[in-house]
């Protein structure tokens, strides 16, 4: 009876089967090797740098890398005629030349990252949703009529660089009550994350019995384009105003009247104040704010969750 076996083509054909999948492996290794000396340093070697953070593809979430002005001039560049940019106050149409955030995103981002954050040196975050991106082709700068930033423009005196963002011509897809879809035009930009955005939202998702109200969800689709930039939840949001979700859901809750005022005219109640002005949101506006930040307000008797007023 002949003895069960591969014979010898079966024993060649696994063999063949064995490199090719250890090739496989091999290639696969080659690749996340690559992925990880593709996404800059681990260090910063100098102040124009530009770090990279959250979800980053072959790296652990949270590791941050750094690249080089050298090393974004090699990417693909974009060049845009911009109008309408408040960045380029009196210089007419300005062109600008850098990296598409699309293509900073498909390069470096982790599978399942959506959102991009556009972070800057003073802690203002600017949020880029993918339908912001498709829609406004939003450009990290490196170059404003083919000069670096030690010759861009500043604003009131400081210096707009290492990195700012613009769009080649912003045109606003949509208004809710009196409030306009706003540019995401930040400078000082030093930093860029790429993270997940119903996590990121997440935290700031209306809360409660009234999450789902009409007002609710108004204030909420403002609040996460305009006061997420400055505000924060938590790790989440920009925190350059140093005022927390909880100090302003306080406020709207307790001085409903002050909150409005604020918002509107926020140098008229704190002169001190770096917060920009709102004077366009009319009465339905501010309520529909106040009544999303109402949904975080704590029960009476707890603590609001400190910070000053705003």
């Amino acid at each position: 009876m002949p003895r069960f076996g591969m014979g010898r083509a079966g024993i060649l054909i696994l063999l063949a089967a064995a490199f090719i999948a250890g090739g496989t492996r091999s290639a696969s290794a080659q690749d996340s090797n690559a992925a990880h000396r593709e996404i800059g340093r681990a260090i910063r070697e100098s102040p124009s740098d530009l770090e990279l953070g959250g979800d980053l593809a072959g790296f652990p979430p949270g590791t941050t890398r750094y690249l080089s002005r050298e090393d974004l001039l090699t990417l693909p560049q974009a060049v845009h005629t911009v109008t309408g940019d408040p960045n380029f106050k009196g210089l007419g149409p300005t062109r600008v030349s850098g990296v598409a955030l699309s293509n900073l995103m498909k390069r470096f981002a982790a599978p399942g990252a959506d959102l991009v954050l556009a972070i800057c040196d003073d802690k203002y975050l600017a949020p880029y949703p993918a339908d912001y991106r498709a829609a406004h082709e939003p450009l990290l700068v490196l170059e404003i009529n083919g000069k670096g930033p030690s010759e861009w423009p500043k604003d009131e005196g400081s210096d707009m660089g290492p990195y700012l963002i613009s769009n080649p011509d912003f045109r606003p897809r949509y208004k809710i009550l009196s409030h306009e879809e706003e540019m995401q035009i930040p400078w000082g930009v030093v930093r860029i994350d790429f993270r997940n955005e119903q996590q990121v939202f997440g935290a700031i998702a209306p809360r409660g019995p009234h999450a789902g109200d009409r007002d609710v969800r108004d204030g909420y689709r403002i609040a996460k384009e305009n006061c997420f930039r400055c505000h924060n939840d938590g790790d989440e949001g920009g925190q350059k105003a140093g005022v927390a979700w909880q100090a302003i859901s306080a406020i709207a809750q307790g001085s409903p009247d002050f909150f409005a005022a604020y918002v509107r005219d926020p140098k008229s109640r704190n002169p001190q104040t770096r917060m920009s002005a709102n004077p366009e949101y009319d009465d339905a506006t501010l309520r529909a704010l106040a009544a999303y930040f109402r949904t975080f307000a704590r029960p009476a008797g707890s603590s609001s969750g400190g910070g000053e007023k705003p």
